[in-house]
């Protein structure tokens, strides 16, 4: 996605989208497959912007990665079980 080189973050605004919330990107090529293959069905978007917004709000907290803290990504570069990708061997992948 040209404005979210990363993915689009849970609970942000896309950036694609206009003051009308439709996608600027929609017909361009870079458009992400997830975007063009997403089928706005009422059990996904409700009956009303609102619930569309409840709905999406609730799946983004569901699906939000879990992010380990700070203790456990010190703990884990310390531990002589931690491999990096470099250190990975065919064995390991």
């Amino acid at each position: 996605m040209p404005l979210h080189p990363f993915g689009k973050p849970a609970g942000i605004h896309c950036l694609h989208l206009d003051k009308e919330n439709k996608c600027a990107i929609f017909l361009h090529p870079s458009r992400p497959r997830v975007c063009a293959g997403f089928q706005p069905t009422e059990d996904v978007c409700g009956s009303s912007r609102e619930e569309a917004m409840a709905i999406l709000s609730e799946w983004e907290s569901l699906t939000e990665p879990v992010q380990p803290s700070p203790e456990m990504r010190k703990k884990a570069e310390f531990s002589p079980d931690f491999k990096t990708d470099a250190s990975l061997s065919a064995v390991d992948v």
